[in-house]
């Protein structure tokens, strides 16, 4: 999605929780290389939990910087319905903050039951999440960018 020379590279932020910290490596490594290959500029800013990136990407989004956000993570499901709640309060939030303010999110929140199938979703080299997270969210501010009112 090299952009026309008149307009400017995508600046992408990709927002990763680093619960699990080999997987969000993985992760942002995809990610990472999918934006520069693309010719997006990007920053990377840790957050904590997945359940803290809707947060990170609205404080992030204020700042006018961003024409994007990556948001990645991993939710392994426990013992308890603690997974359930992570799950679905970070989709809804990063949902809301794209239908609301129209802001372009590539999803990459890896939830599965296991760490292995966490694994398998996230290593640079199997199914990268985080490479599919930095295509969609590039697809979104190339729509953005289509139907941006005229000055």
């Amino acid at each position: 999605m090299t952009p026309p020379p008149n307009i400017a590279p995508p600046n992408i932020l990709v927002a990763v929780a680093r619960f699990y910290p080999d997987i969000a490596d993985q992760l942002v490594a995809g990610a990472t290389a999918e934006l520069e290959r693309q010719g997006a500029t990007v920053e990377v800013a840790d957050i904590m939990g997945a359940f803290e990136l809707p947060a990170a990407v609205r404080v992030a989004h204020d700042c006018g910087r961003f024409d994007g956000y990556v948001a990645l993570g991993c939710v392994i499901r426990g013992e308890t319905t603690h997974y359930d709640y992570v799950c679905g309060e970070s989709a809804r939030g990063l949902n809301e903050l794209a239908l609301r303010f129209g802001v372009a999110i590539g999803y990459g929140i890896v939830t599965t039951e296991t760490r292995e199938q966490a694994w398998e979703r996230a290593a640079v080299d199997r199914r990268n999440k985080g490479r599919d997270a930095a295509q969609a969210c590039l697809r979104m501010v190339e729509l953005r960018r289509r139907f941006a009112p005229a000055d």
